[in-house]
């Protein structure tokens, strides 16, 4: 009786010690994720002009007045960034005519939510779709992007590039790349040594003075520099590069 005792004990601290250790990872994963700006928050209610909507796996951004222009734009957050941080950018293209969705990835890394377009997809499975993201998020889309090329036209990157596992090179995808002069976080040779997982046909737009966190509505991220634009002046610009990119 004893040794049953002595191990129903351990069982009991093991099990408090593993929920003290997932706690004690969840309060600082949050303590280090960023928060969507006033901005951002204002532009994920729904007004005459474009439809929010809560949707399983993240948001719906869409056109209120009319049908919705193809290709649909899936958007996959950076790393630990809330997704209604991207919420300006998906309005800007709802206003367009195109029906925007922002996935919410598990602890908002999307590393544990690779396959987070699926859901989108099946909303309307026979219109076309191009997925994007920022930073990580861009990573974790071409890794999506390179197993499911078939259900996909394109593919844009944010201050973000495709590494081995999201290799494009092979895939006939159409493909846009998008970087700030003044980013300070960016991974600057391997974002240049990973060029070679791109198609061949790739454009790529460099902001003059856009940083790193001003692609998203966020505030100043760690290790960033300070940018030489506004947020509003380098949204602008991602905008106009989607629009040109999306018309080809």
């Amino acid at each position: 009786m004893k040794r049953k005792s002595r191990w129903k004990k351990i069982l009991i601290w093991t099990s408090v010690i593993a929920v003290a250790l997932v706690a004690g990872v969840l309060i600082y994963l949050s303590s280090v994720t960023y928060s969507p700006s006033k901005l951002a928050e204002a532009a994920m209610q729904s007004d005459s002009q474009v439809r929010v909507t809560k949707v399983k796996e993240g948001y719906r951004f869409e056109p209120q007045a009319a049908e919705a222009v193809e290709p649909n734009i899936i958007f996959y957050p950076g790393g630990l960034v809330e997704p209604a941080s991207y919420s300006p950018l998906a309005r800007a293209m709802a206003e367009r005519g195109h029906r925007v969705y922002i996935a919410r990835m598990p602890l908002n890394l999307a590393i544990f939510g690779q396959n987070r377009a699926d859901a989108f997809i099946a909303e309307h499975p026979d219109e076309a779709y191009v997925i994007g993201g920022h930073s990580l998020g861009g990573a974790f889309a071409s890794r999506y992007a390179s197993e499911h090329a078939g259900k996909l036209e394109g593919i844009f990157y944010l201050a973000s590039y495709a590494d081995d596992g999201g290799s494009l090179n092979a895939a006939g995808l159409s493909a846009l790349q998008i970087t700030g002069t003044d980013d300070g976080v960016l991974n600057w040779e391997e974002w240049e040594k990973t060029k070679a997982n791109l198609p061949g046909d790739t454009t790529f737009v460099s902001i003059e003075g856009g940083n790193h966190g001003q692609f998203g509505s966020y505030g100043m991220q760690k290790g960033d520099h300070t940018p030489g634009i506004t947020e509003d002046e380098q949204l602008q610009s991602v905008v106009k590069a989607l629009d040109g990119w999306l018309m080809k």
